[in-house]
C-alpha cells in the first residue's frame, strides 16, 4: 500500500464534496421533501394569518372598551353636572324661602311698633344675619 500524496488527497477531498453535493441536491429535489416543506410553510402561514386575526380581534375589543369607557366617563359626568345643578336649585330655593320667612318674622315683629322701634329692631336683625353670615362661611 502506497501514502497518498498530496494530489491524491486533493482528489480525494474533491470527490467527497461533490458526492455531499450531490447527496444536498437530491434532498432538495426530493418531491416528498419539497412536499413537507411546503406543508410546513403552509402551516406557518396559516399561524400567521391566525396570529394576525387575534391581533385586529384584540384591537378592535380595546378600541370598543376604550368607547364604551369614554361614553360611561361623558354620562357620569353629564349626571354629575345635572345633580350638582339640581342642588344649587335647591340651595337657592331654600334661601329665598328662608328669606321670605324672615321677611314675614319681621313684619309680624314689626306690626305693633312706632317707626323708630321698628329702625331699630331691623338693625339689629341686619346685624344678627350679618354675624350668622359670617359664621357660615368658617
Amino acid at each position: 500500500m502506497r501514502t497518498p500524496n498530496l494530489a491524491d488527497r486533493l482528489a480525494a477531498a474533491r470527490n467527497a464534496q461533490k458526492a455531499q453535493l450531490e447527496r444536498v441536491r437530491a434532498i432538495a429535489e426530493d418531491p416528498e421533501i419539497a412536499e413537507r416543506r411546503k406543508a410546513r410553510e403552509a402551516l406557518v402561514a396559516a399561524r400567521n394569518a391566525r396570529i394576525a386575526e387575534n391581533k385586529a380581534a384584540e384591537r378592535a375589543r380595546k378600541e370598543q372598551e376604550a368607547r364604551e369607557l369614554a361614553a360611561a366617563q361623558a354620562a357620569e359626568a353629564a349626571a354629575r353636572e345635572a345633580a350638582l345643578l339640581a342642588e344649587q336649585e335647591a340651595q337657592a330655593a331654600r334661601a329665598a324661602e328662608e328669606a321670605e320667612r324672615e321677611a314675614a318674622e319681621r313684619a309680624k315683629r314689626y306690626a305693633g311698633l312706632t317707626a323708630a322701634e321698628a329702625e331699630r329692631e331691623a338693625a339689629l336683625a341686619a346685624r344678627r344675619a350679618a354675624r350668622k353670615a359670617k359664621k357660615r362661611k368658617r
